[in-house]
């Protein structure tokens, strides 16, 4: 087993494959690789036959190609995996996020519970108006009463 300091530098590698796979995934690369190939066989079709470095039916570019493609799918894995473990990183944070909520409503929601008994014991406004309400109007009938009766009414 390679130790650290020998051991090629996988994010380094990493990052690379991702780019090349960025990369490859663009219209650019199409155009670059079609232009290429255009030059190429153009290149091989039409200069004096002892210029041409791969005559028809160009194998020398098709082992090009072949070798670009080689080296393509394995760096296009890489930056697959690396993605996923990026994607499972971010999905396992999410879990641990919406635990965390999900904990949190559960807590605000006894609190809310307990509020709401401990306000069915506290007086509320409503009920306070109408105790405030039936002991004017019992004051009142008091001091009618005591007006009918000749009373003075207390001020």
């Amino acid at each position: 087993m390679l130790d650290r300091a020998t051991a090629p530098d996988q994010d380094r590698l990493g990052r690379f494959a991702e780019r090349f796979a960025r990369f490859m995934g663009t219209a650019r690369f199409l155009i670059y690789m079609t232009l290429v190939v255009a030059v190429w066989i153009g290149w091989n079709w039409v200069v004096p036959s002892d210029l041409r470095f791969d005559k028809y039916p160009f194998i020398f570019l098709t082992l090009m190609l072949s070798l670009q493609a080689s080296y393509a799918a394995p760096l296009i894995l890489l930056a697959q995996n690396r993605q996923e473990l990026r994607d499972r990183v971010i999905t396992e944070q999410d879990r641990q996020a919406n635990a965390r909520a999900h904990a949190d409503m559960e807590f605000l929601a006894r609190e809310v519970a307990s509020l709401r008994m401990a306000l069915g014991e506290v007086a509320t406004r409503d009920f306070l108006r109408s105790e405030l309400r039936d002991l004017l109007e019992e004051l009142e009938e008091r001091q009618r009463a005591d007006a009918e009766d000749g009373e003075p009414a207390a001020e």
